[in-house]
Parts: structure tokens; C-alpha cells; sequence
């Protein structure tokens, strides 16, 4: 495993229980030696569920298995491996899918179409099935109550070249339920969504239909607002379980507590997206892409967007060299409106350029002092309209080259 990221938060956080949630870890040998590499979350009867998938056209078999499903709105678990993600596989990957949800099914005595899948890992390599159904009964037999132990075990078994394991949570104003959320990503990081998988837990009682619309507000302002390599994977996967086992209620769409739930919701996706965005591979900035005066709020994301993909950009930051000139070049390839002649553009606190051209007053050394931070700041105002977005990415080591260029030996 790799060090841990110069970013990274400095502790798991201490995520509490969640009623109705059980949770195990196993160290199936599917790819990885002496760690967890098998999640599974066992949740009640009765428990709804909500996804947001990969917009890949090479979707995983996994993604492919939990779109037909998920239409039934009902769940009982979340069966995910790590190291392979089962991608690419054609006939056999069904299989394998197949096989998960049916062991897993028989043995916690529910339908296999209330059993939802995520792979994540290596592309074009068929898991060992035998290896795979001799470890599920383990797995199940593994089930303990969710708590801080159970839930940092479960977000360390989903990682791959992860540098820490990813967990949040967030209270629901006026309830005693919570929202909790495990997540791995750190390459293959960009919106639609990521090559990162999120879990989200919660004892509120939230209609499917409900939860659905929540959970796709919430992935388009966290998790399709980061961005690593501009590379979109095969497996991204967000789950929403909510189990009502606190035995509050959400109510309808314009209730309190529907509100709430999507306030605490929004927490911990933008905290995990943070989280993934911090862990970028070779990563050594944790970088805000700021744009306003866009056309609308779409334009306003893909301007921040190009910014942020930007490989120039992104080496330029990790040099802490202040080369404003590359943003310049990243808003005009974006395809959207910007007033050339009115553009302004700060880097941190510096004021680079206004009206369209470089401030009178802009020091490139105030500028650098910036960059030399851990966590950088750049704002651009394109001057057309009232969208407004922010981004999050990190910069572009050598790191990134040597992770990935050894990712499969």
C-alpha cells in the first residue's frame, strides 16, 4: 500500500451505529494477501434503496446487475469486491454477478434481486468464482452490528489504490437518525461519476422515490464536482439505504424532515468527495476551482471543469509555478461564453487579471506563496451572466505516473 496521502484527514472519523445495519469484512484472496478485500452490508426488511451509476458505455457487470434491479426500490444487502472489477468480462462476468447474489441470497434467506453488487479494481480479468462462492458464507457469517469498528473494517475492505479508507456522517436535524456513508476513489476520478463507489446508510424511514430524487441532487453537487484525471470508470456506483428501523419519518417532499434528510445527505457526499479528491493519486494539493458571471450554472461547471482537467493546470500547481496563462487557455477551450476583455482571475487572495488583462497590481510572488500551500484557491469571473460553480481536483505529480504505471504488477 502506498503512504498515506499528505492530505488525507488525520484520523477515520467515528461513525456510529445505524439501526437495521449489520456489516462484515473478509479476506477472500481474490487479488489482495492478508487484507479484506470482500464488504457486505446486511440491512431489515423493509429498508428502500436509491443508486446513481457510471455513465460509461462499458458499464461492469455489477452496474449493469443493480440498474435492473434497483427499479424494485427494496434492498436487504450490498455485497462489494475490491481488487477486480469485474469489468469488460462478457458471459463470465454475468456469472460471477449471478453467483454473488444467489450465494449471498440463499444464505441470509432473501431474494437475490434485494442483493445489490459493486466490484471495483483491475479491468478485463474474470474473478476466480470458486475462490469467490467458498468465501461468501464467510463473509455472512462475518455480520456484526454497524458501529465505529465495523464501518472503518468495511471502508478499508472496498479500497484498491486508495491511501486511507473514507467515512462520514451527519446528523438529521430533529431526529435521532443519522445519515453514515463509507467510499473508495483516489484514479479514475471524474464527474459522471468516478471510479469510486459510495455507501450510504440511514435509519430515517425515506420513501424510494424520495431517496432517489435526494441522492441525485446530492452526487450532481459532490461527486459530479470532483475531478482527478478526467477519466470516467466502468464501475462508479453510489447506494442510498434507508432502513427506517429509527422509526422517524421523512415525510413528503416539502416536510422538515424530508428537508433535513437531504441537508445531512449533501454533508457527508461533499465530505466524501473531498475525501477522494484528497487521495487523488500522487496528489499534493487539494485545489477549488471557483466560476462565476457564467452564462447558467452548467456552463458555469464546465468552465470550472476545464479548468480543473486541465493537465497544464494541474502540473503548474503541482510546480507551484503561478502560470496564469494556462487557466486563460483552459476558460477559452471550454466551449462556453466568457468575456474575453472582462475576465478576472485570482489565484488565492491575488488579484491576477481584470478587465481581460494582467492587474497592475498582481505580484507572481504573492501568487507562488499561495501555491505553496496544501489547499489552493482559484476564482474566475467569466463576465456573461449569473452561473456560478465550484470543482475540486488536485494537481498532477509524478506520482500519479508511477501509481499507474505499476497499477497491475
Amino acid at each position: 500500500m502506498s503512504a498515506v496521502s499528505p492530505l488525507a484527514p488525520e484520523k477515520f472519523p467515528e461513525l456510529p451505529a445505524v439501526a437495521g445495519v449489520r456489516l462484515a469484512a473478509h479476506a477472500a484472496g481474490l487479488r489482495y494477501h492478508k487484507r479484506a478485500d470482500l464488504f457486505l452490508a446486511e440491512v431489515v426488511e423493509g429498508t428502500t434503496t436509491a443508486g446513481v451509476f457510471t455513465q460509461s458505455l462499458c458499464a461492469s457487470a455489477p452496474v449493469e446487475w443493480c440498474q435492473r434491479v434497483l427499479p424494485n426500490g427494496t434492498a436487504r444487502a450490498i455485497v462489494c469486491n475490491s481488487g477486480n472489477a469485474n469489468a469488460f468480462t462478457g458471459r463470465a462476468g454475468e456469472t460471477s454477478a449471478q453467483l454473488t447474489a444467489e450465494t449471498v441470497a440463499s444464505e441470509l434467506n432473501v431474494r437475490p434481486d434485494d442483493v445489490f453488487l459493486a466490484s471495483t479494481g483491475v479491468i478485463g480479468e474474470t474473478l476466480p468464482d470458486a475462490t469467490l462462492a467458498a468465501a461468501l458464507p464467510a463473509l455472512v457469517a462475518g455480520l456484526t452490528a454497524s458501529g465505529p469498528d465495523t464501518w472503518h473494517a468495511a471502508a478499508d475492505a472496498i479500497r484498491t489504490t486508495d491511501t486511507f479508507a473514507k467515512g462520514a456522517v451527519a446528523a438529521i436535524a430533529g431526529t435521532d437518525a443519522v445519515v453514515v456513508g463509507i467510499a473508495k476513489g483516489s484514479g479514475m476520478i471524474a464527474p459522471d461519476m468516478a471510479t469510486m463507489l459510495a455507501f450510504v446508510f440511514t435509519d430515517l424511514e425515506v420513501p424510494a422515490p424520495l431517496l432517489q430524487a435526494a441522492l441525485n441532487a446530492s452526487v450532481e453537487r459532490s461527486f459530479n464536482r470532483i475531478t482527478v484525471d478526467s477519466d470516467t470508470s466502468t464501475s462508479d456506483t453510489v447506494l442510498a439505504f434507508a432502513t427506517g428501523a429509527d422509526g422517524a419519518h421523512a415525510g413528503v417532499v416539502d416536510s422538515p424532515g424530508y428537508t433535513a434528510f437531504r441537508a445531512a445527505l449533501d454533508t457527508v457526499l461533499v465530505d466524501l468527495a473531498h475525501q477522494v479528491v484528497r487521495d487523488g493519486e500522487g496528489a499534493t494539493k487539494f485545489v477549488t476551482v471557483t466560476v462565476t458571471g457564467a452564462e447558467h450554472e452548467m456552463a458555469a461547471k464546465r468552465i470550472a471543469l476545464s479548468i480543473a482537467n486541465s493537465p497544464l493546470v494541474k502540473t503548474a500547481l503541482a510546480a507551484e509555478d503561478a502560470n496564469w496563462g494556462r487557466i486563460v487557455m483552459a476558460v477559452g477551450k471550454a466551449g462556453q461564453r466568457a468575456d474575453r476583455d472582462a475576465l478576472t482571475i485570482h489565484i488565492g487572495p491575488q488579484l491576477v487579471a481584470s478587465q481581460g488583462v494582467v492587474h497592475p497590481d498582481y505580484s507572481e510572488a504573492h501568487a507562488t506563496v499561495h501555491l505553496q500551500g496544501d489547499e489552493v484557491d482559484i476564482t474566475v469571473d467569466v463576465a456573461i451572466g449569473d452561473g456560478a460553480a465550484t470543482v475540486w481536483t488536485c494537481d498532477l505529480t509524478h506520482g500519479y505516473i508511477d501509481i499507474n504505471a505499476g497499477y497491475r504488477s
